[in-house]
């Protein structure tokens, strides 16, 4: 099939479903970076370094958190993609490049500086790097200390509200359910019609979180994930109290 003269080349389904193994190889990189950057910065707090060097990783950390989630919703997008197109079955093939970029428009238009502190991996720096300056006796102004804690405080409260993220809607869940095999939760309602439309099709259900590799999500391992509900209520009415204060 000729493409029209002075029009970019347009992108396959296969061309598609490569990118996403491509892209998922990548996220191991980025998580290598981030290992490297959190022993830099661990290894100036036990050689006492000045504090803008340490703040120099904590930036460099934050950096990586911008590629991983940049990453992650590239690949949310074109799966996203490759997902309807398969459930539609079109007769022509749509400009799969233009579906990628709607979709991926669509999730990035929610993106805040502030949300990079809510990744795992900069959660998890942060902890270990105020567990080993108390470890070094190094003490903050208390003042500052005070506005660490807050902050602290903060990303715990934004790191859970992460885990009230579902993996296919990208939406806040209301009525989670929990994957017996993996661990994973999803939102109910787009969980079950996601395995619905796929065995229609003789196929099986991957989970959709990325990165796990469960291949088989079944309707009877789904299960109420109550705990999730009730964090989801007590963090919901934290905001509401903080807002109304």
């Amino acid at each position: 099939m000729s493409s029209r003269s002075g029009s970019a080349p347009s992108l396959s389904l296969g061309s598609l479903e490569s990118a996403i193994s491509s892209l998922k190889s990548c996220q191991s990189c980025i998580n290598a970076g981030m290992d490297v950057a959190m022993n830099v910065a661990f290894d100036l707090v036990e050689t006492q370094t000045k504090v803008e060097d340490e703040n120099c990783m904590e930036n460099v950390m934050l950096e990586y958190a911008a590629l991983d989630r940049e990453l992650n919703q590239y690949i949310w997008a074109v799966e996203g993609t490759v997902n309807q197109l398969k459930r539609d079955c079109p007769e022509t093939i749509p400009d799969l490049q233009s579906m990628v970029q709607e979709k991926l428009s669509t999730v990035q238009s929610n993106n805040c500086d502030a949300d990079l502190k809510k990744n795992d991996k900069f959660m998890q720096f942060k902890e270990q790097l105020r567990s080993l300056k108390q470890q070094y006796g190094l003490q903050e102004d208390s003042a500052v200390g005070e506005t660490e804690d807050q902050v602290d405080e903060d990303m715990i409260v934004t790191q859970s509200q992460t885990n009230f993220i579902c993996p296919i809607t990208q939406l806040e869940m209301k009525k989670p359910v929990k994957n017996k095999v993996c661990g994973h939760t999803y939102e109910e309602e787009a969980i079950k019609k996601m395995i619905q439309s796929k065995h229609k099709r003789k196929k099986k259900a991957w989970c959709p979180k990325i990165g796990c590799s469960h291949s088989d999500v079944k309707l009877s391992d789904l299960v109420p994930n109550l705990a999730l509900r009730r964090e989801m209520e007590s963090s919901n009415k934290r905001v509401s109290d903080s807002q109304s204060k």
